[in-house]
C-alpha cells in the first residue's frame, strides 16, 4: 500500500447480526447492521481511511472473506458473534492474515453467561471492545486506526 493509499478496513459481522434492531433489542439495542456500517464509513473517512463491510452467518465465508482481502486491507474490525466463543478456525486465520484486528461486541460479554464470557479469537487481536453498544465499533475504528498510524 502506497503512503498516498487510503488505509482499507475489513468490517466483518458474524452469525445473527444481520438481524440486529430485531434481535433481543434489550441487550443488542434497536439500531441495525446499516446504522452500525454507516457509523464505521464516517468514523474511517473522517482518518483518511475506507471500509469495506461484511456478514455472514457462514463461518467459512467469513475466513475466505479474509483470506481474500488480506493483501489490500490495512487491518481489521471483527464482531465474530457466538462463534468468539468457538472458532478455533475464525482465531488461526486472523493469525495466519497477519494483519492488526480488534475484536468488538455490543454487548459485555464478561458480564453476560458463562459461556460468553470466554473469546478464543482474543488471543489474535490487538484489542477488544465490548458493551458500548453501537459507539464500541467508533471506538474500535479508532482504536484500529490509532494502531495503524503508530511509529513503528
Amino acid at each position: 500500500m502506497s503512503a498516498s493509499e487510503a488505509p482499507l478496513l475489513l468490517l466483518v459481522h458474524g452469525p445473527n447480526l444481520n438481524l440486529l434492531g430485531e434481535r433481543r433489542p434489550e441487550i443488542y439495542g434497536s439500531d441495525t447492521l446499516p446504522d452500525i456500517e454507516a457509523d464505521v464509513a464516517a468514523a474511517a473517512n473522517a482518518r483518511g481511511a475506507t471500509v469495506l463491510s461484511f456478514q455472514s452467518n457462514h463461518e467459512g465465508a467469513l475466513i475466505d472473506f479474509l483470506h481474500e482481502h488480506r493483501r489490500r486491507a490495512a487491518g481489521v474490525i471483527l464482531n465474530a458473534g457466538a462463534y468468539t466463543h468457538t472458532s478455533i478456525a475464525l482465531h488461526d486465520a486472523l493469525e495466519s492474515i497477519a494483519l492488526p484486528a480488534v475484536e468488538v461486541h455490543l454487548s459485555n460479554i464478561h458480564a453476560r453467561e458463562p459461556f460468553r464470557r470466554r473469546s478464543v479469537i482474543a488471543a489474535a487481536c490487538i484489542g477488544q471492545v465490548a458493551g458500548l453498544g453501537r459507539a464500541g465499533y467508533t471506538a474500535a475504528a479508532n482504536l484500529l486506526l490509532d494502531h495503524l498510524e503508530a511509529p513503528d
